[in-house]
């Protein structure tokens, strides 16, 4: 290609939709493995650092995975009054156990996900993303099925943090994004208790799942908002949803965030303050519309199924 020049001799290609492949050039390869559940791959990037890889799919890199793990945990934190006890579902790389762990009130977290050689890859490899996290005596950590998990605890859990692999069929978590899994997660909450999941890409060419995943969660809680973060690495901005019986501030006021933040926890975040959650919680037009229109509610017969894997050239 003119003008351009290519340093990479190993490439992950992740279809995004039939028409769209995301290209990653790889300088290296850190750790492979086919799990009872997954092929992982953990790789050197040339442009973002090291990355998680499963199926073929991107999950997160050291280069801007800050930008999706303080949106998916921080607007749920700063709506609870006393975060003490957080249930964290998947986040096998313990960024989002980092993130949590940066406010004071919490006492407890529980990290549940199904595939351990994954974690402890990602202990191994990964340092930069948990900063140690795995080791905070505050952590339980558990290698085991949510569903199995949920039907044993008890509601205990002011804040569930749901960050599971995308949902395809091939993979371990395609029925974690259904009404009967929601359901279990508002079971298990305290009064008060807030939800947050990843909810799938928000751009205009797979926007249906964003929007069914949604309306999804209106069939279990009276109160949901989606919300987004630019996430450059997914070829896409990336969409959340906060859901809770008690309702939410979406129109936040920044400095009182900030005072917030300043008080409350570590405050040490590379993107995460009150300007930044304002503008992440007003959802652009077309999320709202595609939101309105959609009726599909996701159910375990009926579970969500992202497009397509990754191959590696």
């Amino acid at each position: 290609m003119a003008g351009s020049q290519l340093n990479a001799d190993v490439w992950i290609s992740e279809y995004i939709t039939p028409y769209d492949i995301y290209v990653h050039g790889i300088t290296s390869i850190l750790a492979h493995k086919k799990t009872p559940y997954q092929e992982m791959y953990i790789v050197e990037s040339g442009a973002y650092g090291k990355a998680l890889v499963l199926d073929g799919k991107w999950q997160s890199c050291t280069g801007d995975e800050f930008l999706y793990h303080e949106a998916l945990v921080h607007p749920a934190m700063v709506n609870h009054p006393n975060p003490e006890n957080v249930l964290i579902l998947g986040g096998g790389e313990g960024a989002t156990t980092r993130e949590v762990f940066r406010w004071n009130a919490v006492k407890k977290a529980m990290m549940v996900d199904i595939d351990g050689d994954v974690v402890e890859a990602c202990r191994q490899h990964l340092p930069e993303m948990h900063q140690g996290s795995f080791d905070d005596p505050r952590l339980e950590l558990i290698i085991g099925d949510a569903f199995n998990v949920l039907d044993t605890t008890e509601p205990t859990w002011d804040i569930i943090i749901s960050d599971l692999s995308d949902p395809i069929e091939e993979g371990p978590s395609f029925q974690l994004f259904t009404k009967e899994y929601f359901s279990q997660l508002k079971q298990v909450l305290r009064e008060n208790g807030i939800v947050v999941i990843q909810a799938g890409p928000i751009a205009p060419a797979n926007l249906h799942i964003h929007g069914r995943l949604v309306n999804t969660l209106k069939a279990v809680f009276s109160n949901v908002h989606a919300y987004f973060a630019p996430t450059c690495t997914y070829g896409s901005a990336w969409g959340f949803a906060i859901a809770s019986e008690s309702r939410f501030d979406t129109i936040p006021n920044p400095e009182k965030i900030d005072l917030l933040l300043e008080q409350k926890t570590s405050n040490d975040f590379r993107s995460f303050d009150g300007i930044s959650l304002l503008g992440m919680l007003q959802t652009p037009g077309y999320v709202r519309q595609c939101i309105e229109k959609e009726t599909e509610v996701y159910s375990i017969t009926q579970p969500p199924k992202f497009f397509g894997k990754g191959v590696n050239n």
